[in-house]
């Protein structure tokens, strides 16, 4: 399932492509044919990202389908610009299997696994097996919103609200780390490097974690998710650990960046030597290095 990095760079590439022009909206696959006439040639009004949730607001045509389109919200570091109110939103979950992909016009026959495709004279854009795709209204919007917890990667978000519900919890913090309700977008691969980035146990109960080190793991994945959002790519080794600067081979893996221990279980570990653990946690494996990491004695019985 795409990290939360992904939906931002997704919600820009829409803005880049369509925001502020009229648009053509079709279900090829026919599953979402009902949502697509509702708002059939009107504006992409706005683009919204939170957490693993993707909202494309539909507003009325443009005054005339010359308009320059707007700078795109990532550009200007907001979530949410749009040139009208958006009265109607496309709600999007990727899921397991979504897939998002984007070409330029003309665009080609659709095939029957498209579940929406919108397209401008310009550019169009192909969804694939997600598991939402709906026509929403802002009440139900807002009451998605309400029941995610702060994004690192939207600026009006802070790291309070969940460090409210972090500190009066027995739950692991790796487990309240992929709890989309305490922190939104922040997935597995996140959530073991962030831990392992500042020598935090994955065990340890959210409350034994002091504020100090909730505040340097908020700042950090606000740090690191906004590089995934420019580089496309997850990358979380520091400079002095790189593949060049330590004379070790690069890591190759479909993940495609640099990582300190997702994915390494029982390979060393780039700073103590040590071996890469991994566990069942959460429904997910949990990697960490013991050695860097060391219990705390807290949250393992």
């Amino acid at each position: 399932m795409p990290e939360g990095h992904t939906i931002h760079r997704l919600a820009a590439d829409y803005s880049e492509r369509f925001l502020g022009r009229k648009v053509w909206t079709t279900s090829p696959q026919g599953k979402f044919s009902d949502g697509a006439a509702l708002v059939d040639n009107q504006a992409l009004a706005g683009t919204e990202a939170h957490g693993k949730h993707l909202f494309l607001g539909f507003g009325p045509p443009p005054r005339t389908s010359d308009d320059p389109p707007v700078s795109t919200p990532f550009d200007r570091g907001d979530p949410h610009q749009s040139r009208e109110n958006p009265h109607r939103w496309i709600h999007i979950h990727l899921g397991l299997f979504g897939k998002l992909g984007f070409g330029d016009a003309p665009a080609p026959p659709p095939t029957d696994t498209v579940r929406l495709r919108i397209a401008s004279p310009s550019a169009y854009a192909d969804l694939r097996g997600p598991t939402t795709c709906a026509l929403i209204t802002d009440a139900e919007k807002q009451a998605i919103h309400d029941r995610l917890g702060p994004d690192p990667l939207r600026p009006a978000d802070d790291g309070e609200r969940a460090w409210q519900r972090i500190v009066r919890s027995r739950t692991t913090i790796a487990a309240l780390l992929m709890d989309q309700k305490v922190i939104a977008g922040v997935g597995n691969v996140y959530r073991a490097e962030v831990l392992f980035r500042h020598g935090i146990d994955p065990y340890l109960p959210g409350r034994d974690l002091t504020r100090a080190e909730w505040d340097a793991i908020w700042a950090d994945l606000v740090f690191l998710m906004r590089e995934g959002v420019r580089h496309n790519r997850i990358d979380t080794v520091r400079p002095e650990h790189m593949p060049e600067a330590m004379g070790r081979p690069p890591r190759v893996d479909d993940h495609g960046g640099e990582v300190y221990v997702y994915r390494r279980a029982n390979g060393r570990c780039h700073i103590c030597g040590g071996e890469i653990r991994t566990a069942g946690l959460a429904a997910r494996n949990l990697f960490w290095c013991p050695g860097c990491q060391p219990a705390t004695g807290g949250g393992r019985g």
